[in-house]
């Protein structure tokens, strides 16, 4: 299997060598992407999706990294960096190279893989997209989230349809099945066949796609990265020819049975040559279990579930001595009625570890993680099953096989050690936390049954049942017998009666009696019972079979041992078969050691955590007084270079000073020399024109010597002249060169001292002339700033002003308007309160009529009870006397006058007369007299 890491590339090769995959896993390559950082770390993929073609797919990582893999043309490049992780891809759309993205945002995206740009964005989802599916043409998708669905135009990104998810939807059609377990199996739908299985209980997968031409499976694995697996390897054995078919006859062997009970059966297979004698046999009882599994059987007691029977399976195990492992599973679950109860046992699971589990992994060191995990879920829901195992120290010790045997399937685990002991572990736990002295009770009264001299050997040396029969039962002789072996002896005990596993024991004594009688030292006889023998296991069970049928059944354990009983449909039963009282004053004490541990830890946890502070207030204090001590090193390091640096600096200045001094002494000496030097021109100048004149003289008096031929006296006088004039001449030209020469030094010191002061009054200028510039600069800038901060001021004094007197114009505006208004109410209100007034009054004045009405109606009415109540009373009195005397009453009734009797139409008449007199009473409000008929 290649792999490659992508690391910080952002295109390369995905192999580099051509891959050839195998057939067992089948996988191309295994795609990574780690950082190169300090502490390298995965980056792990969420999605992958395929194009239409199915010869390249594009993956995302939890960052937002999404490169573009093609198989075909081996290269991977990195299109898009979204910043987010991904929730859902696709690839197959109508543009080659466009793909959707679903962020975590709630918001799906649209990228080109060739120029690497956005080309849509989509919202409308309020809630994270778990999925895209994309229409064979590539036009429609539609994107779907926990609450809603939405079809997409994919030509103009535009939403068509929203569609509300109210219910869930069962499943409709599945390619494979993705199991808890991580791997990925998958299966024939017709002839129900498992064809292949991807991942493995190490490397699980968490989500896989299927390309369209069913080419490639591309998995994310549990830790992150992709595989990418060649169907073609997956399926190469499925894709092979079927050898010839023969007819072969399958029987039982003769020496099982008698001639009657054989039955032979003859069906088509394939021809098979079995490479080992223990190969043939195995693949014998596998086609005799096969055929069980379709035979009939007579007699219903021996059935068991998946068309399976008891006794066959026991005269097979007996002739081969085992169950084949492709079968043996399966033939456990039916031997032992599992009921699998998901719901039940989901129940137990659910409340957690449980608190006497937590700690597991210190007393029973398993290096597999999961195996470890699996066995404290399994003893945690055994614990919230019954509260004795909570206290069973052996309980480990005796689930430890099964979960190891069915650690991917923890419900059968559980149901298997559940039935184990509900079955096989009676009477257990009656001498709770003691050992069931019973159960050693029996096995010890088989033993002297069945050898006397091997039981009086571990009497005589002190070797009680305890120590020979209690550790195979409480490790149901996983320590002292292979994988093999183990199986082989539990396809025995699960088909047989719950005493087969005491017979097991006592055989396993017996078929060790040499090396037994041998031992004399208690360590042996322990080390013996507690690690692996050389023991033939077919031997064992033998043995037991033998003790099974020849132990009378006054000790013989089947008759002291309840039949098998598996559990119960939906609920597992109730468990109490153990002293409660000891179990509850054994809970009590521990929930109180509990306590007292946990006050003890707590009271601990208080002192470390004082000791702590304390001692980080002492680290803190140490820290602090080493800090002060490094600052007061620094402090003086930094004083002696500051000391250093200053004397350096005025060793510098001094320097400096000299270097002034001798540049002012050169320059000195230089105006010394240039003034010399000027002087000394100033001097050949001067000798220059006095040799000129000179030589103009002796010319001169060589040309009056040739005139002085003439005179004698006058050239003499004339000589004497000059000569005075000479001398003259050359005492004023001395005494004027002297002058001159002091002038000149005169003029040179006053210009010497005149530059000395100029450049020191340039000098003090020029600092003068800063300074006072900073002080204008920064007292103009006050300035300003004062001028700007009166302005704003003033400013703002303004506006608050005008505000202010706008507030208040609008505000008397509004007074006189809410004056008006109020004045308008007032008169108005006075108005209605004068109509209200009025209508008071007229109302009382109602009330009043209306009262007096009522009191004349009520007199009227009381005179009216009471004329017709009297005319009432007449009549019947009348009545009762004519019915006494008839002809007394014939003239004198209502002591009428003498005259015709009046007709019906009469009476009527007076009737109507005397209510309409009362009416118009009524409304006159008059009262009433006594009404009279006459």
């Amino acid at each position: 299997m290649q792999s490659t890491d992508l690391g910080n590339k952002e295109s390369g090769k995905i192999w580099h060598r051509k891959p050839t995959p195998a057939t067992r896993d089948g996988i191309v390559v295994n795609i990574i992407h780690s950082t190169s950082e300090y502490l390298p770390k995965v980056l792990r993929f969420l999605n992958v999706a395929f194009d239409s073609s199915g010869d390249c797919f594009i993956a995302g990582d939890h960052q937002g990294n999404i490169y573009v893999f093609d198989l075909y043309a081996n290269r991977f490049n990195l299109v898009q960096r979204t910043a987010q992780a991904c929730t859902a891809l696709a690839f197959s759309l109508r543009r080659k190279s466009e793909f959707l993205v679903a962020l975590a945002d709630y918001s799906i995206k649209c990228f080109d893989t060739v120029t690497k740009e956005l080309v849509s964005w989509m919202r409308g989802h309020e809630s994270a997209v778990s999925s895209i599916s994309v229409h064979a043409s590539g036009r429609y998708a539609i994107t779907t989230s926990s609450d809603t669905a939405q079809l997409w135009d994919l030509d103009t990104f535009q939403r068509k349809r929203k569609l509300n998810i109210r219910q869930s939807v069962g499943i409709q059609k599945v390619l494979g099945v993705l199991s808890q377990d991580g791997i990925m199996r998958f299966i024939n739908i017709q002839t129900c066949k498992l064809l292949f299985e991807i991942g493995s209980l190490d490397e699980g997968i968490t989500s896989s796609v299927i390309s369209p031409h069913g080419r490639y499976i591309a998995s994310i694995m549990e830790n992150g990265s992709v595989n990418v697996y060649s169907v073609q390897a997956l399926t190469q054995e499925i894709n092979k020819p079927p050898p010839p078919l023969v007819k072969v006859i399958e029987g039982l062997p003769k020496s099982q049975g008698s001639a009657g009970e054989l039955k032979v059966k003859v069906t088509s297979g394939r021809v098979q040559r079995p490479a080992r004698a223990r190969e043939g046999k195995a693949h014998a009882v596998a086609r005799a279990v096969t055929q069980d599994l379709a035979g009939k059987v007579e007699g219903t007691e021996n059935e068991l579930p998946d068309g399976l029977n008891r006794k066959r399976l026991q005269i097979l195990l007996k002739g081969y001595g085992e169950y084949p492992t492709k079968y043996r599973m399966f033939i456990w679950r039916s031997l032992l009625q599992l009921p699998e109860n998901h719901t039940a046992f989901s129940s137990l699971v659910d409340k957690g570890v449980h608190v006497a589990f937590l700690n597991l992994q210190k007393k029973y060191p398993i290096k597999s993680r999961k195996l470890l995990r699996v066995l404290q879920r399994t003893l945690s829901a055994l614990a919230n099953w019954s509260t004795i195992f909570t206290d069973t120290p052996y309980l480990p010790l005796l689930a430890f096989p099964f979960v190891k045997l069915f650690q991917n399937n923890q419900l059968i685990c559980f149901e298997v050690v559940a039935t184990l002991i509900m079955n096989w572990c009676q009477h257990w736990f009656e001498y709770f936390p003691n050992p069931p002295v019973n159960i050693l009770s029996m096995i010890e009264n088989v033993l002297a049954f069945r050898d006397k001299e091997l039981l009086q050997h571990f009497l005589a040396h002190d070797v009680t049942a305890q120590l020979y029969a209690w550790p195979l039962l409480e490790t149901v002789f996983s320590e002292v017998l292979t994988r093999e072996e183990w199986l082989r002896l539990f396809d025995n005990v699960f088909s047989n009666h719950p005493a087969f596993l005491l017979m097991a024991v006592v055989a396993y004594s017996v078929c060790s009696r040499a090396p037994l009688l041998h031992c004399s030292l208690r360590d042996d006889f322990e080390y013996f019972f507690h690690h692996r023998n050389n023991l033939d296991i077919n031997v064992v069970v033998r043995e037991a079979y033998h003790l099974m049928d020849t132990t009378p059944s006054s000790i013989h354990p089947e008759s002291m041992l309840g039949a098998f009983a598996a559990l119960t449909q939906g609920q597992y039963p109730v468990f109490n078969q153990y002293p409660r009282f000891i179990v509850d004053y054994q809970t009590q004490e521990r929930e109180r050691i509990r306590n007292d541990e946990l006050d003890f830890l707590r009271e601990r946890q208080t002192i470390e955590d004082m000791q702590a502070e304390v001692d980080q207030q002492e680290a803190e204090d140490e820290a602090w007084h080493q800090r002060q001590e490094l600052l007061r090193k620094a402090e003086e390091t930094r004083r002696a270079l500051l000391f250093r640096e200053e004397e350096k600096m005025l060793e510098q200045r001094q320097r400096l000073a000299a270097v002034k001094r001798e540049l002012k002494r050169k320059e000195i000496h230089l105006q010394d020399a240039t003034r010399r030097r000027l002087l000394q021109q100033q001097l050949d100048q001067r000798e220059m024109e006095l040799r000129r004149l000179d030589d103009e003289i002796e010319r001169k008096v060589y040309m009056r010597d040739q005139e002085i031929t003439t005179t004698a006296k006058e050239l003499e006088m004339r000589s004497l002249e000059l000569e005075a004039q000479r001398r003259l001449y050359e005492k004023k030209f001395s005494r004027n060169q002297e002058d001159v020469a002091k002038e000149l030094r005169a003029e040179a010191d006053a210009y010497r001292r005149k530059v000395d002061l100029e450049e020191h009054m340039f000098h003090k200028l020029v600092d003068t002339e800063h300074a006072q510039s900073l002080k204008a600069q920064k007292l103009l800038e006050e300035n300003l700033a004062s001028a700007e901060q009166a302005c704003v001021d003033a400013h703002w004094r303004i506006q608050a002003f005008q505000k202010q007197r706008q507030d208040d114009v609008q505000r008397s505006e509004c007074y006189r308007e809410v004056a008006e208004l109020l004045r308008n109410h007032r008169r108005k209100e006075t108005a209605v309160l004068d109509a209200m007034t009025e209508a008071e009054s007229a109302k009382w004045d109602e009330v009043e009529d209306k009262e007096s009405q009522l009191r004349s109606g009520k007199t009227e009415c009381a005179h009216l009870d009471g004329s017709r109540r009297w005319f009432l009373e007449q009549e019947l009195s009348e009545a009762l006397g004519h019915a006494q005397h008839p002809c007394c009453f014939e003239g004198t009734l209502h002591r009428r006058p003498p005259g015709p009797e009046p007709s019906e139409q009469d009476l009527m008449e007076r009737a109507r007369s005397v209510r309409q007199r009362l009416a118009a009473r009524a409304r006159g409000r008059c009262p009433d007299p006594p009404l009279l008929v006459s």
